[in-house]
């Protein structure tokens, strides 16, 4: 099978193509996995991160990629035979332990033993892959397969970034960042919460126009300020700065939600710029998303039906993977990017 894979960390600046186009063998399911046929995988800044160091693979070479959708083709002898034909995904949870004090609480997302598809296991950017069939799940009939590739991850965390939001007043929301979660995100809360003003803060002209086609309220700069303080922010950036800026944001009892894997150059002297009075005191609050559940893909999956919520999306080939990750490093965002596969 042909695979794009990863075979060292990589400075997307200096190294235009870290991934290798490659034929290596294709997987056989062990006892309880699925073998999946690929027909689309998501491409994700997390990417970004894994080849770039932030949260590298542990072994080499990798096959990236964990927005996957693909047909069942091969179980393993503790799977139903049933199962061959269906239609699936399988998000950045790859397994979990199930039996410690996260996993018992449904937070399986802070499992010690969790282990992320495409960085701890092959991932999408594949003819084919296996999963464990618990950690497949399937797709409605209502997406397309490239529609249903960035709702396993872009939208599943968006999603649970939106609960941990905790909007209780109405809003008004800040999103900061326009990129394949962010979209998402808007959309979501226009369906969830219709008179709820959303306020859009991203770098570039590009993302804020698009923000404001899909029907944000307000978008401005990065540092701009909105027309009002906000109830709660998400914030889908690799930078620190727009930390600082949310937090500038936030009402009284405001809530900034920081939905990344990791955060790139971190600078020290930005923590300064935090003042305390008018920035965390009177309760406001920081929190950070760490991966997603099951639950999060099942539920997310079949809101995003009902709605139904489709996402904006470019498609690349599998062996244009390395040009959707540089205009991904460049910021060259329109929705989400997606490779076609089969």
């Amino acid at each position: 099978m042909k695979a794009m894979i990863l075979e060292k960390i990589c400075d997307l600046t200096v190294e235009r193509e870290p991934l290798r186009l490659i034929e290596m063998s294709i997987p056989e399911p062990a006892a309880h996995e699925v073998r999946i046929k690929v027909t689309t995988c998501g491409v994700c800044h997390t990417e970004l991160d894994e080849i770039e160091g932030r949260t590298p693979p542990p072994v080499f070479p990798m096959v990236l990629g964990h927005q996957v959708v693909g047909v069942i083709d091969k179980v393993g002898q503790q799977v139903d035979p049933g199962r061959i034909g269906e239609r699936v995904g399988v998000a950045w949870i790859y397994s979990s332990c199930g039996k410690c004090r996260w996993c018992l609480q449904g937070l399986e997302n802070l499992c010690p033993e969790f282990k992320a598809t495409g960085r701890d296991a092959n991932g999408g950017y594949a003819e084919y892959m296996v999963a464990l069939a618990d950690f497949a799940h399937p797709i409605p009939a209502v997406f397309k397969d490239s529609e249903a590739a960035p709702l396993l991850c872009a939208g599943a965390i968006g999603y649970r970034s939106l609960n941990l939001a905790k909007l209780t007043s109405g809003g008004p929301l800040g999103l900061t960042g326009f990129g394949a979660s962010a979209h998402l995100v808007l959309k979501l809360a226009q369906k969830k919460y219709p008179d709820m003003p959303i306020y859009v803060f991203a770098r570039s002209k590009k993302e804020q126009q698009f923000a404001l086609e899909l029907g944000a309220d307000w978008a401005g700069g990065t540092e701009s300020d909105p027309p009002e303080l906000l109830e709660s922010i998400i914030d889908t950036t690799p930078a620190w700065l727009p930390i600082v800026n949310a937090m500038h944001h936030l009402m009284p009892g405001g809530r900034l939600v920081i939905n990344a894997i990791r955060k790139e150059n971190f600078d020290r002297h930005l923590l300064a710029e935090i003042d305390y009075p008018q920035d965390l005191w009177l309760e406001k609050e920081i929190k950070t998303v760490a991966n997603v559940t099951r639950q999060d893909v099942t539920e997310f999956l079949e809101l995003a039906a009902e709605i139904p919520l489709h996402p904006t999306y470019e498609e690349f080939p599998l062996e244009a993977a390395n040009i959707a990750l540089l205009e991904l490093k460049e910021r060259k965002i329109r929705g989400a990017k997606v490779l076609r596969i089969g």
